[in-house]
């Protein structure tokens, strides 16, 4: 008895080493993906950062062109009005747009069932049903109350 009371203590013992050493690998797994992940992430800060610089300067041109044949203030409004346009079609092109009329909407692929139709189709019946034919009601029944077969 005191043997197994041994062992058992030996068991925790294990248990909470293991689940010790599994943590810190999980815990080191998550921070060598974190740091990848931040160094993405500061690329791509920086591209943006660059963009914005590059597109700053192409403004700055377009407007000193007009500049040369307009006043300073007519190439300023241009410059920034073709900006606003520019903006409000990439807005336009982010945005999802509304759902067109159902003719044109392309129909969505279904999964098929084995036998060849959409999975979420019921399956059709081989024979067609039988249209106006009432089956004979029993004799002594009342024509008015409903049948009560199942």
């Amino acid at each position: 008895m005191q043997r197994l009371e041994h062992l058992e203590h030996l068991d925790k013992h294990l248990v909470d080493e293991l689940a010790q050493v599994a943590r810190e690998t999980v815990r080191d797994e998550l921070r060598e993906q974190a740091r990848g992940q931040r160094r993405k992430a500061a690329l791509y800060a920086a591209s943006g950062a660059a963009a914005l610089y590059a597109g700053a300067a192409v403004a700055l041109a377009v407007g000193l062109a007009l500049a040369l044949v307009l006043p300073d203030w007519s190439a300023a409004l241009i410059t920034a009005v073709i900006l606003g346009a520019l903006a409000y079609a990439l807005r336009g092109a982010a945005r999802p747009t509304a759902a067109p009329p159902t003719a044109a909407r392309p129909i969505p692929a279904q999964p098929t069932a084995p036998t060849g139709r959409p999975a979420d189709v019921p399956p059709v019946p081989s024979a067609p049903p039988t249209v106006g034919v009432v089956p004979p009601r029993p004799e002594g029944s009342d024509p008015e109350t409903p049948d009560r077969r199942i």
